[in-house]
């Protein structure tokens, strides 16, 4: 299998816009923009919503058949490890393998001894296209690398063999992701990964780096700008380059977990995208999850209903919610409206506080930043939170597709 130049990674949290999602990428494609889409989810959200993957494969197919997509279009077992890639094996056809737990475990000495040796002859300065300086590599940072990323390499390796030997070599895409982990990957760094990828013989086709700066979840990239855009345009020179010195696969390319909405970083990743001629494989999260909540809270009191009771419900477990996503969320519980003051809400109110919208006086990204992780509560309520989607599907699908086509596919790639 070959991914295409740019792909989408879409969550759905409740497996119910597949259509909605799918029709911003044929609005894309209307605008000349080929997009192949990836729809993904993780273990811990199967486990939070009592989903299975198969449940992410009827969504896609369904979507594809009924809206008459006849290109790619993929299953990604989210951020899997050896632990639970099997549930995904028979589902998925795009394994997103989550090695961050591996970083700084120090592989077998003669693993580390035997990476060096081979990569002694990379010392001294590169010369690489789209960067303004050369690539200075020592002998050191050579070690210091493998040390601290051979290893999670190499479980990489362990886990891809696994896939091939269940589902064959060419039937699958493989991504590798350090994303989720404290500290950036230098340029140097990911250049010696690459290396290391190549001798293991993982045939990688996206990799998902850590970027500088904070990617909480539902809000804004926090941190430099001009930061990222210089270290976004390293990563996609280094990659190109290591494509052609590591026998690569030519379509190698970037991976950014975003975790929604990361608005401020989309103009500088479209001008090095268009600087570099590079693909690039993009997640959008929960950004749907919260288009849901919007549209019912517009659709009438049923649905606002339910909006104010998951949120209510939220306030009262905010601890707990926030727990398995501590790194990646910033909540200011003094800026968090009280559950009487949302209970007397409208629906347009309840809207403004969780639309990304910075231009809103009344957008609170406190409010979306705990919605964003109450997905929980909306999985606890069963049907009456289904049912509610179901009935209330065209208001909700709109808002689904205006949100990914016009502010994210097009500030993206167009």
């Amino acid at each position: 299998m070959t991914l295409n130049k740019y792909s989408f990674g879409i969550g759905d949290r409740f497996a119910h816009q597949g259509k909605a999602q799918l029709q911003a990428i044929i609005n894309a494609r209307r605008e000349g923009v080929n997009i192949t889409p990836v729809w993904n989810k993780s273990n811990r959200e199967h486990t939070i919503t009592r989903t299975s993957p198969a449940d992410v494969r009827a969504e896609a197919d369904r979507a594809v058949s009924e809206l008459g997509w006849t290109d790619s279009y993929y299953v990604d077992a989210d951020h899997i490890n050896i632990e639970n890639v099997d549930m995904f094996i028979d589902a998925s056809n795009f394994f997103t393998i989550d090695v961050a737990d591996f970083i700084g475990k120090i592989a077998e000495p003669q693993d580390i001894d035997d990476f060096v040796k081979k990569h002694k002859s990379l010392c001294g300065s590169l010369q690489i296209d789209g960067l303004d300086e050369p690539l200075e590599i020592t002998e050191d940072q050579i070690v210091s690398t493998a040390r601290n990323y051979l290893a999670a390499v190499k479980q990489a390796e362990k886990i891809c063999r696994h896939i091939e030997n269940k589902k064959g070599r060419d039937n699958f895409i493989t991504e590798i992701s350090m994303d989720e982990t404290s500290e950036p990957q230098t340029p140097v760094e990911l250049f010696l990964i690459l290396a290391a990828v190549s001798a293991q013989n993982i045939p990688a086709q996206t990799i998902a780096p850590k970027f500088t700066g904070h990617f909480n979840k539902g809000v804004d990239y926090t941190g430099s700008v001009s930061n990222f855009a210089k270290e976004f345009e390293q990563y996609l020179a280094v990659i190109a380059f290591a494509v052609k010195q590591f026998s690569l696969p030519d379509d190698l390319k970037l991976s950014i977990h975003s975790g929604s909405d990361k608005f401020s970083i989309y103009p500088p990743i479209n001008k090095a995208l268009k600087k570099f001629d590079a693909g690039i494989h993009i997640k959008t999260a929960g950004t749907t999850w919260l288009e849901e909540l919007i549209g019912l809270a517009l659709a009438g009191p049923d649905g606002l209903a339910i909006a104010k009771k998951i949120y209510i419900t939220a306030i009262s477990r905010l601890d707990e919610l926030c727990a398995p996503y501590a790194a990646v969320v910033d909540i200011d519980k003094e800026k968090l409206p009280s559950p009487d003051i949302v209970d007397r809400w409208t629906g347009e109110q309840f809207a403004c506080a969780l639309r990304h919208d910075l231009f809103c006086p009344q957008y609170n990204p406190n409010f979306r930043q705990i919605l964003h992780l109450a997905y929980k509560i909306a999985a606890e309520t069963g049907l009456d939170f289904t049912n509610t989607l179901k009935k209330h599907e065209k208001i909700i699908a709109e808002n689904v597709t205006k949100n990914l086509y016009h502010r994210h596919i097009k500030p993206i790639f167009m």
